[in-house]
């Protein structure tokens, strides 16, 4: 089959596998949610992924687990609670939910917060939350605390039903493999990709056409610090961005900030490089790491190349890109002490939706006053937005209301939005004023509440 057709094509028309479905092929309702197991050392991780935009070169060297791959002898714990509390209606979406519950426990997230978020990304449509929510709370209730998954958690829900015996193989069975993933660094007319969750919707006749050669996936260090820098593989995906306890150091709240990233699905193939690429003037991500005045490093067969990411765009989709260079790493300035970020954004409905404008800002502040200031903005520009008289005007200035009223007066100036069906010219400047505002209410409540009452 063609490697850059959608592993959703191959399970159901190859392989005649029907237990995964085919909804929206957008990513966006989770029926045909699959496992995928990769072999880092001796352990196996497993994600949960929307195979409608998994190509099949993905799969290579992995174990990929649809829902038949589940079945046991007699129905696993999740599978039974589904049944017997009345949440698998027309059954069409069922096989999403266990898959992706399934894989919330394989990945040792067994509270309510950690299973209620790894079904984010799936949609039932007989409209059957209920049944589906009491079903995680007697699972909870009756299971989860009876069971240890911190030592070997693929035994443990093996020896508790959850998973079929032939799960205790498969790391064996992958080492046999002896796969051995190759990072690309030039080629020729074949698309180059990490995550592919974007190229999929737009362009997946044209994968097909022209071929798909994958970058490596996890094999290398991803986050890591050094001096005065904190580097990020392009190709790290938004969920082990969420998760890193490097990043969770500096940025207390950057898994909240992106929990409206896509779906659940998604933030585990999405990749930093891919968003940034993407050159989409609503990225979040590229949103958030503009803010942090961070600098792409490119590579080709022959060199290496630096651009400031606030330099990187050109226009609407226009990029500082040769054809031969592939986003190896994303790398910022380590934050100070007194540093202080926030990310927001608005969409038309709160989950599973673009922004029709988002922003972050990323200040240092020295008593009262703001030492740096750094805002960046979507949805109001061609492309993502560094505003950098707003900000050059906010620098030494003291937090009032007043300065920040003062300071929109610029961002009039630097934007262009426009209207769409995500909301009039109006509509975005207002609320990208609202936003701004917002960010320092939110990092500063007490500082502009007492100005108020003043």
């Amino acid at each position: 089959m063609n490697p850059a057709a959608s592993a959703l094509d191959l399970i159901r028309k190859q392989l005649h596998l029907s237990g995964t479905k085919e909804g929206c092929r957008e990513g966006d309702c989770g029926t045909c949610t699959v496992l995928l197991g990769e072999l880092n050392g001796d352990v196996i991780k497993y994600k949960t992924i929307n195979s409608c935009l998994l190509p099949v070169a993905a799969l290579n060297g992995k174990h990929l687990v649809t829902i038949e791959g589940l079945n046991n002898s007699t129905l696993t714990p999740i599978q039974k609670v589904m049944v017997d509390e009345g949440a698998s209606q027309c059954g069409f979406c069922t096989p999403g939910f266990i898959i992706s519950l399934t894989g919330s426990l394989m990945n040792k997230n067994i509270n309510h917060k950690e299973m209620m978020e790894s079904i984010d990304g799936n949609i039932c449509r007989c409209t059957g939350y209920a049944s589906i929510k009491r079903s995680i709370e007697i699972l909870e209730m009756n299971l989860f605390n009876k069971i240890d998954l911190e030592n070997n958690s693929l035994k443990t829900l093996v020896e508790n039903n959850f998973l079929p015996e032939y799960f205790l193989e498969i790391p064996a069975r992958l080492k046999e493999l002896n796969y051995k993933e190759i990072r690309i660094y030039s080629s020729g007319e074949n698309f180059i990709a990490a995550g592919c969750t974007d190229l999929f919707l737009q362009k997946e006749n044209q994968l097909i056409e022209k071929g798909i050669e994958l970058i490596s996936s996890n094999k290398t260090q991803k986050i890591w610090e050094d001096r005065n820098f904190i580097y990020i593989k392009a190709n790290t995906t938004v969920n082990e961005i969420r998760n890193s306890s490097i990043l969770q150091k500096y940025f207390p709240e950057i898994k909240n900030h992106f929990e409206l990233f896509g779906s659940y699905q998604i933030r585990n193939r999405a990749t930093l490089g891919g968003n940034i690429i993407n050159a989409s003037p609503i990225g979040d991500m590229t949103i958030f790491f503009l803010a942090l005045k961070s600098i792409l490093q490119f590579k080709s067969d022959s060199s290496t190349r630096e651009v400031n990411l606030k330099r990187f765009y050109k226009g609407y989709k226009q990029i500082d890109k040769m054809p031969n260079e592939i986003l190896d790493l994303v790398k910022f300035p380590i934050p100070p002490k007194e540093s202080y970020i926030n990310f927001d954004k608005v969409s038309r409905r709160t989950y599973l939706d673009i922004a029709s404008v988002n922003t972050a800002i990323y200040l240092v502040k020295e008593n009262k006053h703001l030492k740096s200031v750094s805002i960046s903005a979507g949805g109001v520009s061609p492309y993502p937005l560094l505003l950098e008289s707003t900000s050059n005007y906010l620098t030494g200035k003291e937090i009032t209301i007043q300065t920040i009223n003062e300071a929109f007066e610029f961002t009039k100036k630097e934007i262009s939005p426009i209207s769409d069906v995500r909301g009039s010219e109006e509509y975005k400047r207002l609320l990208l004023r609202q936003l701004i505002f917002a960010h320092f209410l939110k990092l500063f409540p007490e500082q502009i509440a007492m100005e108020e009452i003043i």
